[in-house]
């Protein structure tokens, strides 16, 4: 597998999610991802990661992990555990970093949001996170739709208010860096 640049941050965001929050199982990193990814865009008009996120009921899935989770690719195995811990009436799948985390990869802005997530959520259990991924008026809320909208993607674009002063900035930065992508890709 090709090592991007995007897949060298999603292993490290998920390393230090793992050392700096309690109890950081499958679904508390899948939502710290997304609240980390949706942010960033929201502020710059681009993830963090690249996950492409579907609404499930149970909220935001970044689908080509959730796909990867039963079976590690190597980079990934090599920078974390997933110890399963039974918890009350249900295993939660921990992860358990192998790794040391390597902020070299990301921007100040970027390192500050997942400070600021690991502090906010630090000893929240994924329950508890259930209420901010759901948000009615937030990105999953738009899609969900009482289950209409199962299994389809959450725009990012829906970080976004309508109203919000700074949209069409943040959408011109958005449309930029997908060109420059999207040219990078093709050569």
């Amino acid at each position: 597998m090709l090592i991007t640049h995007e897949r060298e941050k999603l292993i490290n965001a998920i390393i230090y999610f793992a050392k700096n929050t309690r109890a950081p199982g499958k679904i508390k990193l899948f939502k710290l991802l997304y609240l980390l990814d949706f942010e960033h865009f929201r502020q710059t008009g681009r993830s963090v990661t690249g996950l492409e996120y579907r609404a499930w009921k149970f909220g935001p899935v970044p689908i080509r992990l959730m796909q990867e989770w039963e079976d590690l690719e190597p980079d990934l195995r090599a920078a974390i555990a997933i110890e399963p811990k039974r918890v009350y009436d249900f295993v939660r799948e921990t992860v358990i970093p192998q790794a040391e985390f390597d902020d070299s990869h990301f921007s100040k802005r970027e390192l500050r949001i997942m400070e600021e997530l690991a502090s906010i959520y630090r000893d929240e259990l994924s329950p508890k996170m259930i209420d901010v991924t759901h948000a009615e008026n937030g990105a999953w809320g738009k899609v969900w739709k009482d289950g209409a909208g199962n299994d389809r993607t959450i725009d990012y674009k829906l970080s976004l208010a309508d109203d919000d002063p700074i949209r069409p900035a943040i959408m011109e930065a958005a449309y930029e860096y997908q060109a420059i992508a999207e040219s990078a890709a093709s050569r």
